[in-house]
């Protein structure tokens, strides 16, 4: 079954381009020109995966992201902007957005992200099914491991029958990152945005990051299927990886 994705833009030859280049890769698309429109296709529409434009005008594509991540969670949201800076690309990540490019965006460019982004769905809901996870009314999801460890991300509570630990703030951030985006490897410094809040250089990001990665690995050492599943990528960053 063909891939459903939804651009959304308001100026008629951008949104036009983007659908004849994924429809000549054999995805299923449709498009529309504004913010609400999008939002009341995806309340009746199944959609994997959105090309969003930031800029429009009514609803912008932020707005848009915010309303998608509540009425159909699992759709992965792929932002473009003419307008790029560090406090908007900060905000789309905290909303979980898969990827952030900038127009014009060449069309390899779209593709590639539109793939991965499609299989970090596919990543997820394969983890969400195996492990029982459920959403809460923060968005914050639960999950159960296959040893029996609960990570209550919204307590930032990890246990596992009488052993408990409480994670801070940002340890709860760093940890929700990781286990939501299965197999996908992210960079210090992309970690450091969202964990964090700020941008960094990429030789000041190891850095900073380091010594958190070291107190969560530390307080997770009595629950070695989830600390084993934290990976640090020499050089690179981390990822999780799902027993």
């Amino acid at each position: 079954m063909k891939s459903q994705i939804l651009v959304v833009d308001d100026e008629p030859v951008a949104r036009q381009s983007l659908t004849d280049i994924l429809r000549l890769e054999g995805y299923s698309v449709n498009s529309v020109p504004n913010g609400q429109a999008a939002v009341e296709y995806v309340r009746t529409h199944p959609v994997e995966l959105m090309i969003v434009d930031l800029r429009m005008p009514g609803m912008d594509g932020l707005e848009v992201v915010q309303v998608i991540n509540q009425i159909s969670p699992e759709t992965e949201v792929i932002l473009l902007t003419a307008f790029g800076t560090t406090e908007s690309a900060i905000q789309a990540l905290r909303l979980r957005i898969h990827d952030y490019l900038l127009k014009p965006a060449p069309p390899a460019s779209v593709l590639n992200s539109v793939k991965k982004g499609l299989a970090r769905r596919d990543a997820r809901l394969k983890v969400r099914g195996g492990t029982a996870a459920t959403d809460i009314e923060d968005g914050a999801p639960e999950f159960s491991m296959k040893d029996g460890t609960h990570i209550d991300l919204s307590r930032r509570q990890i246990r596992k029958k009488d052993q408990l630990i409480h994670l801070t703030p940002a340890e709860g951030r760093l940890l929700r990152v990781l286990i939501e985006n299965p197999g996908r490897v992210y960079s210090h410094r992309e970690l450091v945005l969202l964990v964090q809040g700020y941008d960094t250089s990429q030789r000041e990001a190891p850095e900073i990051l380091r010594p958190l990665v070291s107190r969560l690995r530390h307080k997770l050492e009595t629950f070695p299927a989830l600390s084993e599943s934290i990976v640090s990528v020499r050089g690179t960053g981390y990822l999780f990886e799902p027993e």
